[in-house]
Order: structure tokens, then C-alpha cells, then sequence
């Protein structure tokens, strides 16, 4: 979706003046949490300068981005980018290699997902919604629950294209189904951004922009619905499963104010609002009335044929990500608690895997050669501070891990 701010190539340096007692504490608030190692040691990845971009709403090509998740996160290392959230559309397929990543390049990464949702207004009309999650390194919690919904999401994605690719059949624009497929990949389910690609490949448009003013935009002559959840829905699963809920875009409404309203009264905890030179849209007021979180992201593709905004370029103040991580923190809390309290309670092989969260194959083939207990410490330290390590709910947990016995899955 296009946002505030497209075609600004330049990247901005944090907002709030530097050398002020307010900056410095913000600044060693956000170091303290995001820049801990997972050694037992409790060292502190390496910080090589003062700069502070944070970059909230990213795509790699496990939805409809171009670049592969590790390059996304070598493309924000690039740009100076301290803390980042994967958002691809509908998956979190991304998260484990860009984790990976992103520990050798010592950036913090947040887990995250963009949810395709609908709206209905009053009058009966329908409007599409995309909600951002963002979850500890453990993910959501219980994990089945966001699976079995995006899931769904996924598979109304695949009815969603062929129904698109009908239409514009039916347009005198036909795209064979192979060819889309091929276009977003292995295991991605289709989005608009993929039928618009096909069609700039064809030639029946000049650019993807083309594709999405004349056939694709929502109500279009070839756009078509999927099988997305009611938005205030998806907005009490992404709370119920320990996540920090946010509304993406807010510009590309039709009729904004009721949707946000309804969303913030079901539990929505933050907004876009930032573009690329700091300033706030005309939904910062808005948010604040209604106690909503004000946040922003570029909303990188990766695009080839169409300027963009670059990853780190919405100029977010520091302080926002201070407001962030000071909700964010007790809710990831309570919800790595309940990862593991659920392991302790049925301590099976697919439950010991979810504990080293979205770790690569070399990260769960080391935490595997250790005890749950000691692998679980380590993997914490990186995300919890020395106070929640040190919570009477932790060091109970840790007690009770020193004697499971883990079974083979039925």
C-alpha cells in the first residue's frame, strides 16, 4: 500500500536533539534491552555510533518484497538501522533467516506480521485493513491460534488470485496461473502485488502504479476479496496472544475515523503515523485522543520499477520507540512465560522447539545440545532484562525445567 511520503530516497537521523538527560536515558533504556547477547555472560552487542532508526513495517519476498529476508536485514544494517520488525503480509515464514541475520550483524529483530483484515461499517460497506503485530523472539503465545488464522488468510489468497486472473481474463488480459505462481515464489500465496507484476511483465501496463489505478485497487474492475477475519477480531487475537497491535497506513482508508475509533475500542494499541521527515500526519491528533501508540514504518518492498521509501527512513523519535518498548516489554513478558509454563506442563520435542522461537536450523541444533533449562536462559538473556530473568515467575519456571522429561511427539 502506498504511504505518506513515497519517492523520498533521503534517510533522516533520529529526530530528538542529542545531549539532553531525556535522550541519554531514552537512549540507554533502548541499548539495555535491544543490544543484550544471548551469552550466558550477558555481554552487549557492539553499538558503533549514536544514530537511532527504527524500522517498523518491512517486506522481504515471503509475501510481495523483492529481497529475501537477510538481505532485507543487511539492506537496513546498510542504512544505519538499530531495531527492526518483519512485517510480511500474512506469514511469518521470514522471521527464523532474518533472525538469523540479524544476529550477526547485531540488530535487534522484532518478530512481526501485517494481517490482512476487513472492516464493516455501519452502513454494510466493506473496506480492507491491514493490521500490524509485533511479538517477542518466542513469537506468539499459544502459537496454533495466529497459525490457524494466517493460515486461512493464506489459502483465501490463493482463491483471491485465481478470481483476479479470471477477471482480467475476462478484460482481454490473460495470465496463465504458472506464471504468476512463479512470480511470488515458492509457497507464497499471491497478493495484488504479484497479479500487478505479471502485468507489467505482459505489457498490458507501463508500471505496476498503472496496474493498481485502473484494475486493482480495492473495488476495481479486477480486484477480488479473500478470506480475511473482521478486523476488530484480529485485533483481540494479536492482544489474546501477547502481541502489540497497530494500524498500518491509515491514509489509505476511505473512511478512516470510524475504523480507528471501532479498532482502538477493541483494543488497538498503536497507529502509522510518522512519514520520512518526522512530522506527523493528520492522524496524530487522532491517535492521541484515543490513546493509540504513534508509530511509523517505510513499508519496504524492494520495488525495482517504483521509488519508495528506503528501510530506516520514516524519521521515528526516539521516544516513540521508548513508548513502544515500555508497552510492548510486559506483554512479551507474560507471553515467553506462558511458552515455557506450557512446556513445563507437557514437555514435548514440538514444544522445546517453539522455545528457541524463531531461531534458524544452527540456532536450534546448538540450544538442542544443551538442557531446556540452560538453553532457555540463554535464549532469554538476549530478550529479557536482568530484573524479569530474575522475577520470582522465571526462577520458578527455571525450577521446575531442572526435572522434565521430554517425550516423543504422539
Amino acid at each position: 500500500m502506498a504511504g505518506e511520503g513515497r519517492g523520498r530516497k533521503t534517510r533522516k537521523k533520529g529526530s530528538k536533539k542529542k545531549g539532553t538527560p531525556d535522550h541519554a536515558l531514552a537512549a540507554k533504556y533502548i541499548k539495555d534491552w535491544a543490544f543484550r547477547s544471548d551469552s550466558s555472560a550477558g555481554e552487549f552487542l557492539p553499538w558503533r555510533d549514536e544514530k537511532m532508526l527504527f524500522e517498523f513495517h518491512c517486506h522481504s519476498n515471503r509475501s510481495d518484497g523483492f529481497l529475501s529476508p537477510k538481505a532485507v536485514v543487511e539492506r537496513a544494517h546498510r542504512n544505519g538501522v538499530k531495531i527492526l520488525a518483519l512485517t510480511d503480509h500474512d506469514t511469518m515464514e521470514g522471521v527464523s533467516e532474518a533472525s538469523a541475520a540479524a544476529r550477526k550483524l547485531g540488530i535487534r529483530l522484532i518478530p512481526g506480521v501485517e494481517i490482512s483484515c476487513i472492516f464493516t461499517h455501519s452502513s454494510g460497506a466493506e473496506e480492507s485493513v491491514h493490521l500490524l503485530a509485533y511479538y517477542s523472539s518466542y513469537g506468539p503465545s499459544p502459537h496454533e491460534e495466529l497459525g490457524k488464522t494466517l493460515s486461512t488468510i493464506r489459502e483465501g489468497r490463493y482463491l483471491r488470485a485465481r478470481d483476479m486472473l479470471k477477471k482480467l481474463s475476462n478484460l482481454k488480459m490473460p495470465i496463465e496461473w504458472d506464471h504468476l505462481a512463479k512470480i511470488a515464489g515458492d509457497g507464497v500465496a499471491p497478493g495484488r502485488l504479484h497479479v500487478a507484476r505479471a502485468m507489467v511483465e505482459a505489457s498490458y501496463v507501463g508500471d505496476l502504479k498503472q496496474a493498481f489505478s485502473s484494475y486493482l485497487y480495492d473495488g476495481g474492475p479486477a480486484y477480488s476479496t479473500g478470506s480475511e477475519p473482521p478486523a476488530e477480531e484480529v485485533v483481540k487475537l494479536v492482544c489474546r496472544t501477547g502481541g502489540i497491535s497497530a494500524l498500518a497506513h491509515p491514509w489509505s482508508l476511505k473512511n478512516s475515523v470510524p475504523v480507528i475509533r471501532s479498532l482502538a475500542s477493541s483494543g488497538l494499541h498503536a497507529m502509522e503515523v510518522y512519514r520520512w521527515d518526522g512530522k506527523m500526519t493528520v492522524f496524530g491528533d487522532l491517535a492521541d485522543s484515543l490513546g493509540l501508540l504513534k508509530i511509523g514504518g517505510s513499508d519496504y518492498h524492494g520495488r525495482k520499477t517504483q521509488v519508495e521509501s528506503d528501510l530506516g527512513s520514516i524519521n521515528l523519535p526516539i521516544m516513540a520507540m521508548v513508548g513502544f518498548l515500555r508497552l510492548a516489554r510486559p506483554r512479551w513478558f507474560e507471553a515467553i512465560q506462558e511458552t515455557i509454563r506450557s512446556f513445563v506442563e507437557d514437555p514435548s520435542i514440538t514444544k522445546l522447539e517453539r522455545l528457541w522461537g524463531f531461531g534458524d536450523e544452527k540456532y536450534k541444533a546448538k540450544m538442542a545440545m544443551l538442557s531446556p533449562n540452560e538453553a532457555i536462559k540463554l535464549s532469554l538473556n538476549s530478550w529479557l532484562s536482568p530484573e524479569e530473568l530474575d522475577s520470582p515467575e522465571i526462577r520458578d519456571l527455571s525450577q521446575k525445567l531442572q526435572s522434565v522429561i521430554i517425550r516423543e511427539d504422539a
